[in-house]
């Protein structure tokens, strides 16, 4: 089905052409319209346009009124200020959009016709470490990106870069050579679970790092064997796949509590672009992008300058001959655009790391990878921190666990449903108690603007009241209630009824759906659609107070409003699932 136009559009599209109407040499005018507290939408274009024109603002604005079709969709429009003009909508024309949203699928939400190739580069956990807070909110925002995205019908290629490389495997590896014996943690083949196989690593990793740092010699081994690892040693690459395969088992069966798909082709680590770093550096250097300095092949930038007041350079290849991360992601970038095709590169990635990757992306750019058809964003996000409003550590001062932190909230999540639950087996409050828990956290992440902050607070995540994930999830479960008690009565559209303030309040809400979803998409934006969900849960909590659905008035009026039940519950569920949140039918 065709994407249905919003109520805001059809507004827009007669207020314009009722603009060149009366002031033809304007050409295409835009109204500036906006939704209002004084009228359904009010256009503010006028008073700019008459100044160009030397008119009188009011008296264009009246030209206009009396130009305007109002085509069964315009109930009233008022000339109010210097010209500005307040629409209000027909009920009729309200609920008549609202069905055409309802009979479709996509709730009436258009694909983008422009749509292209997007890489998105998110959740990226190290091998032979633990994943802690500072990894959510990467995995979090970048998986609710990519469902928008897709949403919308761009093509997403979901890319995990993975730490997978470098000094730490050489120490790593050497260690275990040295000391077989440690190799098998259960004695065979017989597979560890996610949260054995780390702690496996974690102290192998511990053991070797102390002998690293107390053994010269063994220093010397460690180093040398990492020079066998990138020389693609069979021996020594056997181990670093032993550690690699490990380490999945742990991230899957995080990012499976994180109720998240990770699929194995996505993961593609540094490792995956090894091949590629020799020929990024020649092409780099014979392009004069790149230049030598001190034995280093680095880039220079006029804009960035070291506290010495000295150009800092992003360097490619080290005077050792070793690569850095620049050389890494470089090569992915060739491989995104040239091997992936895409048009658009994004890279949710920590706020800190902003200035490496301006300068990466300049970089490519100078080198021709990047350009006007082909775009890198990087998505930065703020660090996720305490109640006291400092980095989230543990008591100890150590780094907050991800697994604990999801595990706790799921506790507290089983706590409140239980507390509530009318007729759930223990089996079902432990699964809602699942997707509360894990919504509540995704949730207070994505309704906060990536690039900002926010506090963790369980206390408040799993609260019913307040712009929480839980809040959405029971007015959703409320709904489903209304539906299963409405007997006979089915959901219908009735545009020849009358609608109270607040089912047009909500009507209104419900038809910008689609206007949200693109902006969201068009900004990297998912904390846009989490706040449009809150108002809509908001919204529905107003009209439920205060318009009775199976004890309306009259029949028609009963369905009526079961039609805006349902289609309130059809766009929470699809919005909620956008941002990776489940809604179940009853809590």
């Amino acid at each position: 089905m065709a994407s249905v136009p919003s109520l805001a559009s059809s507004v827009e599209q007669r207020v314009s052409d009722a603009l060149v109407s009366a002031l033809p040499e304007a050409g295409a005018a835009d109204p500036l319209l906006r939704r209002s507290d004084r009228a359904d939408f009010q256009a503010n274009g006028i008073l700019a346009l008459a100044k160009k024109a030397k008119a009188n603002p009011r008296e264009l604005a009246a030209t206009v009124l009396e130009g305007l079709d109002k085509g069964g969709v315009i109930k009233d429009v008022e000339v109010s200020g210097p010209g500005f003009l307040n629409i209000t909508v027909s009920d009729e024309a309200i609920i008549r959009t609202l069905a055409a949203r309802a009979a479709d699928d996509r709730l009436g939400v258009a694909l983008n016709a422009s749509a292209g190739t997007t890489v998105i580069d998110y959740a990226q956990p190290n091998v032979a470490k633990e994943m802690h807070v500072g990894h959510l909110r990467s995995a979090v925002i970048g998986a609710a990106m990519v469902e928008i995205l897709e949403f919308t019908g761009e093509k997403v290629i979901r890319r995990h870069h993975i730490g997978d490389w470098g000094t730490q495997f050489g120490m790593l590896i050497q260690y275990l050579l040295e000391h077989p014996h440690e190799l098998d943690h259960k004695g065979g083949d017989e597979e560890a679970s996610g949260e054995e196989a780390m702690s496996n690593l974690n102290r192998l990793y511990k053991a070797s790092r102390a002998l690293f740092d107390s053994d010269e010699e063994f220093k010397t081994r460690a180093r040398a064997r990492v020079v066998d690892l990138q020389a693609g040693d069979p021996q020594t690459l056997e181990l670093w796949q032993r550690f690699v395969d490990e380490s999945k088992i742990y991230f899957y069966s995080v990012f499976n509590k994180l109720d998240m798909d990770i699929q194995d082709p996505d993961v593609v680590g540094e490792s995956g672009y090894n091949d590629m770093l020799v020929e990024t550096c020649k092409l780099l250097e014979e392009s004069g992008v790149a230049v030598r300095s001190n034995g280093a092949l680095c880039v220079f930038f006029d804009e960035y300058k070291g506290p010495d007041g000295n150009p800092t350079p992003l360097i490619v290849q080290k005077s050792d001959g070793g690569f850095g991360y620049a050389a890494t992601d470089l090569s992915a970038i060739r491989n995104r655009v040239t091997d992936l095709a895409a048009t658009s590169l994004i890279y949710v990635v920590d706020a800190r790391q902003s200035l490496h990757f301006k300068m990466v992306f300049e970089t490519a750019r100078r080198a021709g990878w990047l350009n006007d058809e082909v775009k890198a964003v990087q998505l930065a996000f703020g660090t996720v921190l305490g109640k006291d409003g400092k980095p989230f550590k543990t008591r100890e001062g150590e780094t907050v666990r991800l697994v604990d932190l999801l595990d706790e909230a799921v506790d507290r999540a089983a706590a409140v449903v239980r507390e509530k639950a009318q007729d759930l087996t223990e089996e079902e409050i432990a699964e809602r108690g699942a997707q509360v828990g894990i919504g509540a956290v995704k949730y207070a992440d994505l309704s906060t603007s990536a690039s900002r902050d926010y506090k963790f607070d369980l206390d408040q995540m799993v609260s019913l009241t307040g712009d929480t994930s839980v809040y959405l999830q029971y007015a959703y479960a409320r709904i489903q209630s209304i539906l299963r008690k409405a007997g006979e009565a089915r959901p219908a559209a009735h545009p020849e009824l009358e609608l109270t303030a607040s089912e047009r309040a909500l009507g209104l809400h419900l038809d910008g759906f689609g206007a949200l979803i693109a902006e969201a998409a068009a900004e990297y934006a998912p904390h846009k659609l989490a706040a449009y969900l809150y108002q809509l849960a908001s919204l529905y909590t107003t009209f439920y107070a205060e318009c009775p659905v199976l004890k309306a008035d009259t029949p028609g009026q009963v369905e009526n409003r079961l039609f805006l039940c349902d289609l309130t519950a059809r766009t929470l569920t699809k919005g909620m699932a956008l941002l990776g949140i489940r809604t179940p039918e009853k809590l």
